[in-house]
C-alpha cells in the first residue's frame, strides 16, 4: 500500500461480536506485514465486501458513542489538538479559514474548535453523521481542494491506497494536512497492543512508512504536538518552509515547553516503540 514491497503474514487476532455487526460469530482478523518499511495492515478486511466493511463500521462506530463509559480505548486528545491547532493558525503557520475536517465522525472536534476557539471549520464523513444545525457539513460533491484539511484517527482505517490518496487529493498544492493516529518506529506483533482493541483498525503505519508517503506525496516538512498527538505536514509548495522552524522556536520560548517539534521530512518523535 506504501512502497509496493512484499508482504507476508505477520500474526492474527480473534474479535468478539457487538449489538448489529454483520459478524455475528467472532471474527478472526489475519495481519500482514511490509518487510521494507514495516506497514502492517489487515487482509481481513480488505477482503470484505464494501457492504460489510460499511456495516461494520456504521454499526462499531454508533456502539462505542453511545457506550463511552464502558471502553478503555483510548479517543484523540481533541482539547490540546484544538489548542495546537489555534496556537499554529494565530501565528501564521497554517490557514484555518475554510478548513476542512475529513472522516470528521459526530462532528467532536468541530464544536470544540467553534465553543472555545471560535474557529469555524467543514467537516465530511462517509459513514456518520450528526444532525446539529451548528455544524457545517459538506458534500461528497461539494468537496475542493483546501489550505487545511484535518484528518483525525482515519488513517488507522483504511483498505487501500485509494482511500489515503483521496486526503491528500483535497490538500492544496500549497496547502497542510493535519494527522493524528499512532506512528512508530515499528509495529508490535502482539494482539494485545491498545491500538487492535477496535475491529475497525486496519492500517497501522511506521516512521519509515510515513516518511515515504510523505515524500510520494509531495510534502518538504513537519510540525509533530506529542501533547496533541497530532501531525502538521506541509506541502514542498508552502510559502514559508524555510521559516517553520524559526516560528515553531518562537512558539515554544514564549510557552516555555517543547509544545511543537519540528523536522525537514517526518518528524519520527516516537523512535522507542
Amino acid at each position: 500500500m506504501i512502497c509496493h514491497s512484499k508482504t507476508g503474514y505477520f500474526f492474527s487476532k480473534k474479535y468478539q461480536t457487538f449489538p448489529n455487526s454483520p459478524f455475528r460469530d467472532r471474527l478472526k482478523v489475519d495481519y500482514w506485514k511490509c518487510a521494507h518499511c514495516g506497514f502492517v495492515y489487515s487482509k481481513t478486511h480488505q477482503e470484505m465486501t464494501s457492504d460489510q466493511w460499511r456495516e461494520l463500521n456504521s454499526s462499531a462506530h454508533h456502539y462505542f458513542e453511545n457506550h463511552l463509559e464502558e471502553q478503555t480505548i483510548n479517543q484523540p486528545p481533541y482539547a490540546e489538538q484544538a489548542l495546537a491547532l489555534s496556537m499554529l493558525g494565530r501565528n501564521g503557520i497554517v490557514d484555518v479559514n475554510g478548513a476542512l475536517d475529513y472522516a470528521a465522525g459526530y462532528g467532536t472536534f468541530s464544536k470544540l474548535l467553534s465553543k472555545y476557539f471560535n474557529i469555524g471549520i467543514n467537516i465530511f464523513d462517509s459513514y456518520v453523521r450528526n444532525d446539529s444545525e451548528t455544524l457545517k457539513y459538506v458534500g461528497e460533491q461539494d468537496l475542493s481542494r483546501y489550505k487545511l484539511v484535518i484528518n483525525s484517527a482515519m488513517f488507522e482505517h483504511v483498505l487501500s491506497r485509494n482511500d489515503l490518496d483521496r486526503v491528500d487529493n483535497l490538500v492544496a498544492d500549497d496547502g497542510v494536512l493535519m494527522i493524528h493516529s499512532v506512528i512508530c518506529e515499528r509495529i508490535p506483533k502482539d494482539s494485545n497492543w491498545f491500538y487492535l482493541a477496535p475491529i475497525v483498525h486496519t492500517a497501522f503505519h511506521t516512521n519509515k512508512s510515513m516518511a515515504l508517503l510523505m515524500e510520494q506525496w509531495g510534502y518538504a516538512a513537519s510540525i509533530y504536538s506529542p501533547q496533541a498527538k497530532s501531525w502538521f505536514l506541509f506541502k514542498a509548495d508552502c510559502g514559508q518552509l524555510n521559516k517553520l522552524e524559526e516560528m515553531v522556536g518562537k512558539i515554544n520560548r514564549e510557552i516555555q515547553t517543547k509544545y511543537f517539534y519540528y523536522k525537514p521530512g517526518f518528524v519520527d518523535y516516537w523512535k522507542g516503540f
